[in-house]
């Protein structure tokens, strides 16, 4: 890799431009060994929203602890010995720290691709996001989660928000900044999804990535939606991505990807597909043509790294087990090395019907969601419907217990008896054989 260029005085927006890196890495010179595609920075706690399932739990005010200005450059400049993965900026707000704009610059400077997730509030001004799209941001991500603004304003606990939302991606597209809509899928907005799928066609968005909800912060475990809703989703946003102007993926529900294939094997059967199967969809205009691109396999500390506004190192913000400190370790170690991120990488480290599951290579289940509900990050995805053949096989020959028992022994809340709903739904709705 090229030497790091020093921070030396501001160029010009268009000399910025021109120095960025032109795209992602390919995909076949990515080893999540190696480098994360994807780093995000959880820059404050700090933020204005009170939003039903917050991750951060976050508050009004800033925490004392959080990186400095400095740190943060250094936590940058420390990221980029990886090569030249997609760094996001996110919160809480990161906008409720004043230096979103200089460390945007920087990380450009230094040849990183930057992005940012600001909250849906006022602080997000049309001077701001210029600044940001002339400080060499690649893409503005911002949070919908509702076609109208009642359902949107109600899950974010702050009326306002759904109308500040859409005028920053207005703003932004005028800008010609691309944008991406993060779309966290509850039991509160199942049957809106539809409406929501018609909103993003009209967005001009370059991604809309599809979140399921984790039971982590302020999120809890009855607020999940069914593994059989999950699969319903699923396969929606299949058939949208086959002619939607924007790519399309899932976060924290690596089963996604399970359902991609199965569906192109089958369409392939029919010959309804020439080419081979593979577990990204692209719609017309993929994302890749903004510089930002995307990754197939990306999962929780496997093409992942999270660090929080302390500068804790997690595999994800939904899996906050740490692994060290940028402040007393080195970055670059703890993703390459550490026994955290190198047990969530190996693929035979996986318990239960994950481990033995014809898919686990691309998907691995959300190794997030499994530690929330079971206590152990290796344990099987307890909401994918799918029950590997193999270990049909090894039920039927008493080598392993039938899967609603496994789940139903295995599910945990801390202190607490598994939750009634969870129990239910594992045992009614997602192990049906």
């Amino acid at each position: 890799m090229p030497p790091i260029p020093a921070p030396d005085a501001p160029a010009s927006a268009p000399a910025r431009a021109a120095a960025r890196p032109a795209g992602p890495p390919h995909l076949r010179d990515v080893d999540f060994n190696e480098a994360p595609f994807l780093v995000i920075w959880e820059t404050t706690q700090a933020c204005d929203l009170a939003c039903q399932h917050c991750r951060a739990d976050a508050q009004q005010q800033r925490d004392a602890g959080e990186l400095s200005t400095a740190e943060a450059k250094r936590m940058l400049e420390d990221v980029r010995r990886f090569g030249r993965p997609l760094f996001v900026l996110t919160g809480g707000d990161p906008l409720k720290r004043p230096d979103g704009v200089e460390l945007v610059e920087h990380g450009s400077r230094i040849g990183l691709r930057m992005a940012m997730t600001p909250s849906g509030t006022p602080l997000m001004t049309p001077a701001v996001i210029r600044q940001l799209a002339d400080a060499g941001l690649s893409r503005l991500a911002v949070s919908l989660d509702g076609s109208t603004a009642a359902i949107h304003d109600a899950f974010r606990g702050v009326a306002g928000s759904y109308d500040w939302t859409v005028r920053m991606i207005r703003a932004a597209r005028e800008l010609g900044l691309s944008t991406q809509i993060n779309t966290t899928v509850a039991r509160h907005n199942l049957d809106d999804f539809e409406n929501l799928c018609a909103l993003m066609q009209e967005l001009g968005i370059a991604l809309w990535s599809v979140f399921f909800l984790v039971p982590t912060g302020r999120a809890r475990a009855e607020d999940v939606a069914s593994p059989e809703a999950f699969e319903r989703v699923f396969q929606r946003m299949y058939d949208l991505a086959k002619t939607a102007p924007f790519d399309i993926k899932s976060t924290a529900a690596p089963q996604y990807r399970r359902v991609v294939l199965q569906r192109q094997v089958e369409e392939r059967r029919t010959g309804a597909r020439a080419e081979a199967p593979l577990p990204l969809t692209a719609g017309v205009g993929f994302s890749v043509a903004d510089g930002v691109g995307r990754a197939k396999g990306v999962n929780d500390g496997d093409g992942f790294l999270f660090v929080s506004h302390t500068g804790e190192l997690y595999p994800s913000g939904f899996l906050p087990v740490s692994a060290g400190n940028v402040r007393t370790h080195d970055l670059v170690d703890v993703y390459r090395h550490s026994e955290l991120f190198t047990s969530l990488r190996d693929p035979d480290r996986l318990k239960g019907k994950c481990g033995v599951c014809e898919y686990r290579e691309v998907c691995g289940g959300s190794r997030a969601r499994a530690y929330a509900l079971t206590g152990d990050y290796l344990e099987a995805e307890p909401f994918c419907t799918h029950v590997p053949k193999k270990y049909q096989r090894m039920v039927e020959r008493g080598e392993a217990e039938p899967v609603e028992e496994y789940f139903a022994r295995r599910l945990w809340q801390p202190g607490t008896p598994p939750p009634a709903p969870l129990v239910r739904a594992v045992k009614a709705r997602l192990l049906q054989r």
